[in-house]
């Protein structure tokens, strides 16, 4: 990772990763010039309870779904500790592996933004990390409520409209647990991988 200089960090369950995450993850990389994006499958997030597959095929299926876009970097920074998975300790491990002079942009959607004041230490994220909050169709991103909960976000925080793709990891699980479609809402790569390993398919569990 030489020459980097602006690094972005967006982390998430990934379970599936989708187009909806590249699309933000492209919008924040194209508007904050960013060198680098490193896209960090959680290995249990406090505010969500379980993961349907294992941690290694999600971070597989990242792998496979960064394949050709040598901006985005799959990292198992959050798979390699003990859960659960705060943002401000991968902040922190970005912060001592990369060095002070590099500058640090947490991408999140608007919905997880809008729990901010729940995650471990907001304040501190927001002196670690410019923090750019990506819209999603259909939620209204309250800014002012945010600025009054966490006060040291006001200045650190940047909100983009993003492309608008109203595509979900909730979704998709239930579409393969029925037989209903998902092509051209994830990467082919990773649709062939969940498929040969029959993740999120009613009838078996995930292996």
């Amino acid at each position: 990772m030489t020459n980097v200089r602006r690094l972005g960090i967006y982390g998430g369950t990934f379970d599936p990763i989708h187009f909806g995450h590249l699309a933000i993850v492209e919008e924040a990389r194209w508007f904050c010039r960013l060198d680098q994006v490193l896209i960090v499958p959680a290995a249990a997030q406090p505010l969500k309870h379980g993961h349907l597959a294992a941690a290694h095929h999600r971070l597989e299926m990242v792998r496979l779904a960064c394949a050709g876009n040598a901006a985005l970097i799959p990292s198992s920074l959050e798979l390699d500790r003990p859960p659960p998975s705060y943002t401000v300790d991968t902040l922190r491990a970005c912060r001592e592996r990369y060095g002070p002079e590099v500058e640090l942009f947490l991408i999140t959607g608007a919905d997880a933004a809008a729990e901010l004041p729940r995650w471990r230490e907001p304040d501190q994220i927001a002196r670690l990390a410019q923090i750019v909050v990506v819209e999603r169709p259909g939620y209204r991103f309250d800014e002012n409520s945010l600025f009054t909960a966490v006060p040291a976000v006001r200045d650190r925080i940047t909100v983009l409209t993003g492309p608008q793709l109203a595509i979900s990891s909730t979704d998709l699980r239930e579409r393969l647990a029925t037989g209903r479609p998902v092509r051209y809402q994830l990467p082919d790569a990773v649709l062939d991988y969940l498929t040969r390993h029959r993740l999120y398919h009613a009838e078996e569990e995930t292996p």
